[in-house]
């Protein structure tokens, strides 16, 4: 989409931006126990659950997954690597092409000028903590060094798109097949266009080290509206992967909780691997803070103010989370930035179709 710079990091530019999630926040919060940019005068994509329009599923591999109405809502693809082509894939992904794959800096996908409101002030004196002493409840930026769960079950996804390679962040989330990844629907697939693909994730990236493994995707699984229309309000993607050493990742590293159609403007916590000036994306990184719903109407989004940059993309919102666990629920992922308020993160709503999405990945 020209009107959103999603917070991939790329060695070289990829034309054509990427974005997209949410969805109509359901009666009951349903738990599981378990950035682009866009300019704010660009015209909000329709979402097909608000209108109603069922549109069509492009899959591969195997018939489509079928939401509860009859409508398909989900889109998969099935990269089925052998043996031999996850050995490659592995093999491609060396400590040196890692690092290369550095952060886009977002003036080179162009500013798109826009008149932004501001988001409300209602919240700023919220001063409750969690977790131990040091540990802030409210931060735009901080180095996570407390450990926990969240660092090992979050990481860093490496991808590679018409022939461009990039990075991006997840987290591995409690599922029924002990092999799911969440993060962002432009880290799993350019919108309407390509699957990524040379695509693995790393839980638990640090400085370069791999201390829990690689993963490789063998079934990605994208919103329908993100695949027919790069819907910023879906821009949420899920992936089965393979077991790494005959493991599953679950079992290596557990899952996060994930939860849909939570109250809105809570606190929440977003942790990701921003790889653009300041950062290095060599260190997990972590807001906190309210959540507030986009001021400009564009997307059915929340935002957090937050100062990761491009690779931070698909990073785990948590909410209720423990810093003397390193656990909470996943409640979002990282998505996008106004060109103009590039203090404020956006992230999609996890309603009804994230829960469908999440259903069709976690029984693959």
């Amino acid at each position: 989409m020209t009107s959103s710079l999603p917070l991939l990091a790329a060695a070289s530019l990829l034309a054509g931006a990427l974005s997209a999630p949410a969805s109509g926040a359901t009666a009951t919060w349903q738990a599981v126990t378990e950035f682009g940019q866009r300019s704010a005068t660009s015209p909000a994509h329709p979402s097909p659950e608000t209108a109603g329009k069922p549109g069509t599923a492009e899959t591969t591999g195997k018939p489509a997954t079928v939401a509860a109405s009859g409508a398909p809502d989900v889109v998969e693809h099935a990269p089925a690597p052998t043996a031999s082509e996850r050995e490659r894939l592995l093999g491609y992904w060396t400590p040196r092409r890692m690092a290369m794959a550095s952060a886009l800096p977002v003036d080179r996908l162009g500013k798109v000028a826009g008149t932004l409101g501001r988001l409300s002030a209602a919240g700023r004196g919220v001063t409750s903590r969690q977790g131990p002493p040091g540990v802030a409840s409210r931060t735009a930026g901080a180095r996570w060094a407390s450990g926990g769960a969240v660092a090992r079950t979050t990481g860093r996804v490496f991808l590679t798109i018409k022939g461009s390679d990039f990075v991006c962040s997840a987290s591995s989330v409690r599922s029924a097949n002990k092999d799911l990844v969440v993060t962002a629907g432009h880290c799993v697939k350019d919108g309407t266009g390509a699957w990524a693909d040379n695509w693995i994730f790393v839980p638990g990236y640090s400085q370069g080290r791999r201390p829990y493994g690689q993963y490789t995707a063998r079934r990605m699984f994208v919103a329908g509206p993100w695949s027919r229309a790069g819907d910023d309000s879906h821009d949420i993607g899920m992936v089965a992967v393979d077991t790494s050493g005959g493991r599953h990742l679950g079992d290596v590293v557990g899952g996060q909780d994930i939860a849909f159609g939570t109250p809105r403007g809570h606190l929440a916590s977003g942790f990701g691997f921003p790889a653009e000036a300041p950062y290095d994306g060599e260190h997990l990184v972590y807001c906190a803070g309210p959540l507030r719903d986009d001021p400009n109407g564009q997307t059915r989004d929340q935002g957090m103010r937050c100062d990761m940059t491009a690779g931070s993309s698909g990073g785990p919102w948590l909410s209720g989370f423990d810093a003397s666990t390193g656990r909470g629920t996943i409640v979002s992922v990282s998505s996008f930035k106004y060109s103009d308020d590039r203090r404020t993160m956006y992230g999609p709503y996890f309603g009804d179709s994230a829960r469908i999405l999440y259903a069709a990945a976690s029984a693959s």
